[in-house]
This record gives C-alpha cells, structure tokens and sequence, in this order.
C-alpha cells in the first residue's frame, strides 16, 4: 500500500479556489433571487449585512437564495427539525473530489460519465445538487431515514434542472453502508460522506453549544458579517441551529466507529467504485483510519484539509484499485 499522503492536496486558507463563496455573502443579489430573505437581513454591529445564524428559519432561507442563485436550483426546503447544511462548506468537499478525479482523468471531467455515491444524502440532498448543476455529475443519494429520502425525492422532481441526474435510494438495513444501495455491475467514480459526528444525542447538543460560543467568539475577533453577535452571544442553551435527526448527527461509537465500518464494508465493492472518500471531523481519528486502510491493504490513500474560517475538516480518500486499474476506468475496462 502506498503510504498515506497527509500533504493537503492545495492550499487551505479559506475556501477552494473554485468555490464561488469566497467572498462576502452579497445580499442585494441573494435577495433578488429570494425576496423572502429580506425579512432576515439586517445590519450587524459592525454595519455589515448579516442573517441571525442562530436562527434556524434564517439560515433555511439563505440557503434557498444560495442554491436559486448560485445553481439554479429553484425550490428547497427541508422538512421541520432536519439537517439545514451550510452552503459553502459543502460546495467545498465537491470542488476537491473533481480535483482528486482529475489525477486519474488528467484534467476535471465532466459530465454523466461521473457517477457518485452520497452516502447519508439527508433531506436536504445539498451534495448531489451542487456536483450535478457544477459538474454535471450523475449521483445517487442514499440514506436510512425514509423521510429524508422522501424529502430529497421531492426536491429532485421538482427542480427541472437536476432532472436525469439524482436518483434517492433508501437503505433499508442501517447496519449496512454500500450493500443493497450498489446494484451488481453498476459503477460509482467516486462515494463521499459527512459521517454522523457525535456519539450520542447528549454530546450532539453539547457540540451544538460549543459552536454558538465560537460563532461568537469569531465574530468578535473579526467583525466578521456572517455571525451576528449580539444574538449568538446572549443565546444560552441553544437548539441545533443547523438542525439535524440522530440519524444525521450522531450513532453509537460516532464517527469513528462509522468510518471504521464505511472502509470495512468498501473491500465488499472494491472494484465498483474508482475512489471512497469520507469527511473525517477529528483530527485524533486520523490515526486509525490510516492503520485500518493499511490493514485493508489498499492501493492509495490520500488526504485532503479543507478550511472554513477556523473550522478546519478533512476528507480521507482510498482506492484499492492500482494506476493500471484506475487508467482502465476512463475507458470503461475491467478493474477485476
């Protein structure tokens, strides 16, 4: 196995450099895309524009004028009390998986030639939205909730442009991760996943009070737009402002005991996906990830930082096919 490489793959200041939320939300065109996001964009103590992030309606509706304006995406919305994902951080995971397929591709490929596995693709469906209206990437979302599936069935059908390109998949066995959501013979260039984090519920909102206090802690420090202090601040034992069921934010071990069975269970369709890719939250994680790979004595693992503000998060990648087998992908050649 080739050693795994922990040199982030570009530099990570800030967003990808592909990413078009690098810059300070502009709310008068975001407005214009979504009239009711007017309602919640105020004036910060620092006189810039902001939306209260602690407020859960607010952040539903900036991402409804993020996805309209940016992608085209004309109707979402997510169901009461589910997993409301920040917009930039997840056009980031995308914008580095094309960069990691273009090592293979020799250049970023496009189109329905790319097919991708988002495993736990919850109600809100963001993953395979983004990388079909950027990439034109076919994906399939699969989740074990069936009202997050149902939720991401609906927004499917009712936005013309991803038509063709999403299906939703409803894993019925919540111990299992590929099996019986990848078909015999079919094919995914790449699989991705933003594991569940935390172990127990308890520890969800704990975390969930742990973010409103850096929020605003940053916001201070930086007088930055996105955080409105005052509200954030004063903001006691917070709600999950983003959201989110057990299913989408926690399960019994956390996230490493998810990763541990994602990689175990990647060896059963070892030469029907091209790359396995996962979020790995903890940085203490790493470790075994890297033994566990080795262990499964696959070909290449590489290791990618992405950073938002402070938050830094990294996406672990493992193929068990060799260059040979790899190159054989682009023209459809057999990996066995």
């Amino acid at each position: 196995m080739a050693k795994p490489n922990k040199t982030p793959t570009a530099p990570k200041k800030g967003l990808h450099p592909r990413n078009p939320h690098r810059a300070r939300y502009d709310f008068p065109s975001l407005i214009k895309a979504t009239p009711e996001l007017e309602s919640f964009v105020k004036k910060n103590p620092f006189g810039d524009l902001s939306v209260d992030f602690a407020n859960p309606e607010a952040v539903k509706t900036l991402n409804k004028a993020l996805l309209k304006h940016f992608y085209q995406v004309g109707f979402w919305d997510i169901p009461p009390g589910y997993l409301c994902p920040p917009i930039p951080g997840r056009a980031d995971y995308l914008h580095y998986i094309a960069d990691l397929l273009a090592e293979t591709f020799g250049e970023i490929p496009k189109g329905k030639a790319v097919k991708g596995l988002d495993i736990g693709t919850g109600a809100n469906c963001v993953y395979p939205m983004i990388g079909h209206r950027v990439y034109g990437w076919q994906f399939v979302g699969a989740d074990i909730d069936p009202v997050s599936v149902k939720s991401a069935k609906l927004l499917v059908d009712a936005n013309p442009s991803l038509k063709g390109g999403v299906q939703c998949r409803l894993q019925k066995n919540p111990d299992h991760i590929f099996t019986d959501i990848i078909n015999a013979n079919e094919r995914f260039t790449f699989t991705m996943c933003n594991p569940p984090f935390h172990a127990s519920m308890a520890e969800a909102t704990k975390g969930s009070e742990r973010k409103v206090r850096n929020l605003a802690a940053n916001a201070r420090k930086k007088g930055t737009q996105r955080f409105d202090v005052q509200t954030v601040a004063k903001q006691g034992k917070p709600s999950l402002n983003f959201g989110g069921q057990n299913a989408e934010l926690w399960c019994p071990g956390g996230e490493a005991a998810f990763i541990r069975r994602m990689i175990e269970q990647s060896a059963e369709c070892k030469t029907q996906c091209l790359w396995f890719t996962t979020m790995v939250s903890k940085k203490e994680n790493l470790d075994a990830i890297y033994k566990q790979l080795k262990a499964m004595n696959v070909d290449a693992v590489r290791t990618i930082e992405m950073a938002q503000g402070q938050k830094v998060t990294r996406v672990v990648c493992w193929t068990f096919l060799d260059q040979a087998k790899r190159e054989a992908w682009l023209s459809g050649g057999s990996e066995s």
